[in-house]
């Protein structure tokens, strides 16, 4: 049975922090912050909650947490699609919209595309309808061969950087769902352990080759600012731009107006 002083002594690690500096930063005690991690005081919920931001946990831990201390969850988790959330995925959706004619999706934690705008759909078109059953996944669609992977010119970059955010990721969230990606990942798409690292991954462009000619795109990621609902902190909006004005051009010259919406490809 997991406790909440064995749980943020956990994170304390993963963090890589002494005891000291958490209680610093949380304004509490060294000792007090020892009695929690041993079992033998028990934290208030304002206590696990004021530890928990210092350690920079992620709302579904934080859930957990408060749970292992005998307090109720605090954080609600809600689909993207339920009608509650309908004012979020409105405001996503014109994020979206307002993109074209660039590319620009909306991944989960789990890096599964909720939703997608027009300009999307001309990557998808010749991938492999398997790849397409929801939930459609970035990770995989990106790196399979049946998928993106044979149209991208330089696919061990891109490689590389998938393999830096996704080891970024499971050491932030303690994911065990993003963990077992990342091994496939390593199983199945550098079964022989050849990607390159590189040295930065500041704009590095992804090249892809279309019937258009060669695209150069760099991404940004944005996510929501100080989020209360699970959903919120846990998806981002992957925002593609042309690298060059040739680019540019071709992604303005394959532009058609469509919707945006949710499950793509299908």
């Amino acid at each position: 049975m997991e406790t909440v002083g064995g749980l943020l002594r956990e994170w304390r690690h993963s963090r890589r922090l002494s005891q000291l500096d958490l209680a610093l930063a949380a304004g509490i005690s060294p000792r007090y912050v020892s009695l929690v991690e041993t079992g033998r005081s028990r934290p208030s919920a304002e206590i696990v909650l004021r530890l928990a931001v210092q350690l920079e946990v992620p709302l579904r831990h934080r859930n957990r947490l408060l749970v292992a201390a005998g307090f109720a969850p605090q954080y609600r988790e809600r689909p993207l699609d339920e009608p509650d959330m309908s004012a979020v995925r409105d405001a996503v959706a014109r994020v979206l919209h307002a993109h074209e004619p660039y590319p620009a999706l909306v991944v989960d934690r789990r890096w599964n595309i909720l939703m997608v705008n027009a300009p999307v759909d001309r990557f998808l078109a010749d991938v492999d309808p398997d790849l397409l059953v929801a939930p459609v996944n970035m990770v995989r669609l990106g790196l399979d061969p049946r998928g993106l992977a044979s149209r991208i010119v330089n696919l061990a970059e891109v490689r590389s950087l998938f393999r830096a955010r996704l080891s970024r990721q499971v050491a932030k969230t303690g994911d065990p769902m993003v963990g077992a990606l990342f091994d496939e990942f390593l199983a199945e798409y550098e079964p022989d352990g050849s990607v390159p690292q590189l040295e930065s991954e500041v704009a590095t462009p992804m090249i892809f080759r279309l019937p258009e000619g060669e695209l150069r795109l760099f991404s940004t990621i944005t996510t929501f600012g100080t989020p209360q609902d699970i959903t919120l902190e846990e998806i981002s909006i992957e925002s593609y731009y042309p690298a060059d004005p040739e680019s540019a051009a071709i992604l303005r010259s394959i532009a058609r107006p469509a919707e945006t919406g949710t499950n793509p490809g299908v």
